[in-house]
């Protein structure tokens, strides 16, 4: 288990609940704006171990609501399912956060009733997956099956984007708009600088251009929205 991180307490990575938040490292996808840069090889070490977090967790019950488990990519640690069963015995709700490049993990974890919540990442259109993930010859067909899977509605779910600009234009929302057309949760959120950024450079685009390209979504899919952009 490539444990990197603990958030001891959140009220916006699990939306509705009180909620902690665990690093796992190791990450399939080299988006050139990730803010988790150092958790793409899963080489930073925690200051404490699987079983000090666990003791945690368990003085939090009754204070903590549910478990927020990102990363890097969750679903490429091998011992995710042994991991979120110890939190599920504890009584906690288990939100994951995804890529979506491997759905046979995400299916499985969801069979046996092991998540609550599903955020999955959509990184751009289709035709722009290939330079907002940093990988040329991406599979689309594998994040596909995660978006279809999601949005037959196994689990609560919200699909989310962060939008950058140099990496996004409207086409990409055009084209998010056609692909996952419905009531799905969708939420922009802006790009921020930072110095954990992989590449630094990019900027964030400005409350009026995101709120065009809202409108743009909006006839496709009705509940999008904005999520953590200044007023």
């Amino acid at each position: 288990m490539k444990l990197c991180g603990l958030q001891k307490t959140t009220l916006l990575d699990y939306p509705g609940h009180v909620a902690a938040t665990i690093f796992l490292g190791g990450c399939n996808f080299l988006c050139p704006f990730c803010h988790n840069s150092q958790l793409i090889k899963g080489d930073v070490t925690p200051s404490f171990s699987e079983n000090e977090m666990m003791e945690f967790l368990e003085k939090r019950k009754g204070i903590l609501e549910g478990i927020c488990i990102t990363g890097g990519e969750p679903t490429l640690n091998g011992d995710l399912e042994a991991l979120i069963e110890k939190i599920k015995d504890l009584g906690y709700l288990v939100k994951l956060d995804t890529n979506g490049y491997r759905p046979e993990v995400l299916k499985g974890l969801v069979s046996l009733g092991l998540l609550d919540y599903v955020a999955m990442d959509i990184k751009a259109g289709k035709d722009n997956y290939p330079k907002a993930s940093g990988i040329a010859g991406i599979r689309m067909e594998k994040v596909e099956e995660s978006a279809s899977f999601l949005m037959e509605k196994h689990v609560p779910f919200e699909f989310r984007t962060t939008v950058v600009k140099g990496i996004h234009t409207q086409k990409d929302f055009d084209d998010i708009g056609a692909w996952l057309m419905g009531p799905s949760l969708f939420y922009l959120q802006n790009y921020v600088e930072s110095e954990d950024v992989l590449c630094p450079g990019y900027e964030s685009f400005t409350r009026e251009e995101l709120e065009a390209f809202l409108g743009s979504l909006k006839p496709f899919l009705p509940n999008a929205s904005l999520r953590g952009v200044e007023l």
